[in-house]
């Protein structure tokens, strides 16, 4: 008897520690469940650009915002509804020149608030939410822009936040101050300047047969002109009849027109008839500091990048975003520069290096992704024939606007994600 119950106290026992350990892994399970399912912004990043940052939040699912900026310290701030944060995103530090120290808080009953010390005064440009697509889930991105001291005093508080468009963190607003939704994506047209070498007095390189390099730039830039817009662009020349345009003026033009992209066309010469292919030039390193430095020494400053006026700033902080926009500047054109060569090659010859850096004038607009290109040899009989054909100059106006699509679909792309 004592055997048998003995027995049965050690089943029991053992069947209480089983149980109680099946509950403890199942109690864990769920709560691990629980989380894994749990909608929250795991992780952030921050983009660089010229005097502007892009703050970018991966979520598992969409949510109600509030976007607004206070100051004494300067602030930006944005409240979060019905969404669990990461705790890692106050552990974020990557360099930029606008925010700094991000903090969380809570906000309301069920709201997070996210904080960032700005480094210098600045305005909110944009704030929205981008639906899953490719490998990416939900996504919100917020614009800030570096301005002057009058400028951000003149945007602080709940009458300027931003919110999403449907409006549920309406609710959380106060009475006395309304929410402004957020600025709608910008869905312009890229602006694409296309200019022709030479032009009036100046007939550029005579070729074998003494067709002037003039005409052949202006006959391809039309062609080019017509398949861009095609294609969906805004397209504007330089010249389009036969006249003199200074080279300074020709990137004048291309900042009145807000270009997002500048294109010089030309075409080469040299003593040795047998030289032949296309050459793509961007502005070289040398070139590119001269002209930074020349920019930050000019007493009128207005509007020399991106529509800044820098006379509000100081030297110290005019220089570094002109030379900032010119780094940027830089990195796009030979962006662009490498999708022109990439397309080209399949379908017309190029010379050997074809990407290189000169300093010519016209590619030194210091906020305008700029190249110019180099269609061939007028020199050289075979290649001065080709480009009298309007065939051979659509061929080149096909892969050129290749890419430009590859150009700005690669920009978007980095700019988002």
């Amino acid at each position: 008897m004592k055997a048998v119950l003995k027995e049965f106290c050690r089943f029991f026992m053992h069947g209480f520690y089983a149980g109680a350990v099946f509950l403890s892994v199942l109690a864990l399970f769920c709560l691990a469940s629980f989380e894994a399912g749990a909608a929250g912004i795991g992780s952030m990043r921050i983009g660089q650009g010229v005097g502007n940052v892009r703050i970018v939040f991966d979520a598992d699912s969409s949510f109600s915002y509030k976007v607004f900026l206070l100051g004494s310290p300067k602030r930006l701030v944005i409240d979060t509804y019905d969404i669990n944060v990461s705790p890692k995103i106050e552990k974020y530090n990557d360099k930029n020149n606008l925010v700094s120290q991000t903090r969380l808080g809570k906000v309301g009953g069920n709201g997070t608030r996210i904080v960032f010390d700005l480094k210098k005064p600045a305005v909110v440009k944009k704030a929205f939410m981008l639906p899953p697509q490719s490998n990416f889930g939900w996504r919100f991105v917020v614009d800030v822009a570096l301005a002057s001291e009058r400028e951000f005093s003149a945007k602080l508080g709940n009458d300027y936040a931003f919110t999403n468009d449907s409006s549920p963190a309406g609710k959380y607003a106060t009475k006395t101050s309304p929410v402004k939704k957020a600025a709608k994506r910008n869905d312009a047209k890229k602006i694409i300047v296309l200019d022709p070498g030479h032009g009036g007095r100046d007939p550029g390189a005579i070729g074998y047969s003494g067709v002037y390099e003039k005409n052949i730039t202006l006959a391809m830039a039309k062609e080019m002109k017509k398949i861009l817009e095609k294609e969906g662009y805004k397209v504007h020349l330089t010249r389009s009849t036969d006249i003199f345009i200074p080279l300074r003026e020709r990137v004048k033009i291309a900042r009145r027109h807000k270009a997002d992209l500048f294109l010089s066309i030309h075409a080469d010469s040299a003593v040795n008839r047998s030289a032949k292919g296309l050459s793509v030039y961007t502005l070289s390193e040398k070139a590119s500091d001269k002209e930074a430095a020349a920019l930050a020494e000019r007493e009128n400053k207005a509007d020399v990048i991106g529509g800044l006026n820098l006379v509000e700033h100081s030297k110290e902080v005019s220089d570094i975003l002109i030379n900032l926009a010119q780094r940027e500047s830089m990195n796009r054109s030979s962006e662009f520069a490498t999708f022109m060569v990439q397309e080209m090659r399949k379908s017309v010859r190029l010379v050997d290096n074809t990407h290189r850096f000169a300093g010519f004038a016209v590619l030194k607009a210091p906020d305008i992704p700029s190249v110019l290109l180099e269609m061939g040899y007028l020199s050289n009989r075979t290649e001065e024939r080709l480009l009298k054909q309007q065939s051979y100059r659509k061929k080149l106006a096909v892969s050129t606007s290749k890419a430009v699509n590859k150009f700005f679909d690669n920009m978007q792309h980095a700019s988002i994600f």
